[in-house]
């Protein structure tokens, strides 16, 4: 073999193995491109499971009303933040630093799934004590309500009681006198006011004196009273009375008779006899005079 033949088939081979080194490293250059992509492709990922896992803390505050809690979900969203950072600065071919990192986020994963555990079962506890709360509520707005309408009742019993316990005067009757002792025919001779009437039995009645006020009122609204201290009690108020009269009662019928001296001056129209005893108005009567 000439050396012109050798020397061809030595470029040759330096040209195959050139070809084939070239080829080498262009496959090495683009598994190494793509290794990098995947790293990248990895963080990323990474940044983004970071990124939503720090926004479901927020979202689980929300739903938190216990300060202990809130405080404990604020921490471990401060430290997933805090990695997520890390994560930021971390270079993509880093492997080992995103292993690190993934693990602290599967770390993190755990601890939050315990913190929705416990506020599920907080949230479960909260709607059951809402429940019984609402329930006692109705309940006692129930019974507030029974009460009231017992303690109606009560009032409107006791005031049918006291009703029927107060005395009542009937058939009451005015006869104006003159000086003997007769039925006057002219207003200038009357002297004296004899007034009749009849506490009607009463067995609920307590018994024992009572006090009766007489009041005769003139047609101009003006009470003769003898006295502007003698007054009584009545709705609030103090009103003047003509008569004051002491009777015992004892549940039974019983006529009474008071007088009234005229001292005033009288003149025709129509009067009131207005009969009183412990607070309550127990009989009228109207009487006109010619």
């Amino acid at each position: 073999m000439n050396k012109s033949k050798v020397l061809i088939i030595s470029l040759v081979v330096v040209l195959v193995a050139a070809i084939g080194m070239t080829a080498l490293f262009l496959n090495e250059k683009q598994s190494k491109n793509e290794l990098v992509q995947e790293f990248e492709l990895e963080k990323e990922d990474l940044e983004n499971e970071y990124t939503h896992f720090a926004r479901q803390y927020d979202e689980l505050k929300l739903t938190v009303s216990n300060d202990s809690l809130a405080v404990l979900l604020e921490q471990e969203q401060l430290k997933t933040q805090r990695l997520l950072e890390e994560l930021r600065t971390v270079k993509s071919s880093n492997a080992s630093e995103i292993r690190r990192l993934r693990k602290e986020l599967a770390s993190l994963r755990k601890v939050m799934v315990g913190y929705i555990n416990q506020i599920d079962s907080l949230n479960r506890l909260t709607n059951r004590q809402k429940e019984i709360i609402a329930d006692v509520t109705q309940k006692y707005n129930a019974a507030s309500r029974r009460i009231s309408t017992l303690a109606e009742e009560k009032k409107n019993l006791d005031k049918k009681v006291t009703l029927a316990a107060q005395l009542d005067a009937t058939n009451i009757s005015v006869l104006a006198a003159n000086k003997r002792g007769k039925k006057a025919r002219r207003v200038k001779d009357i002297v004296k006011f004899k007034i009749d009437f009849t506490i009607v039995k009463n067995i609920t009645a307590e018994t024992g004196e009572r006090t009766l006020y007489v009041r005769i009122t003139k047609p101009d609204n003006d009470v003769l009273c003898k006295n502007p201290a003698n007054t009584f009690a009545y709705e609030n108020r103090e009103l003047p009375y003509s008569i004051k009269k002491y009777i015992e009662y004892n549940g039974e019928e019983q006529d009474v008779t008071v007088y009234w001296d005229v001292e005033e001056y009288l003149y025709a129209g129509n009067y009131r006899v207005d009969i009183f005893a412990e607070g309550n108005l127990i009989g009228s009567q109207t009487f006109e005079l010619d």
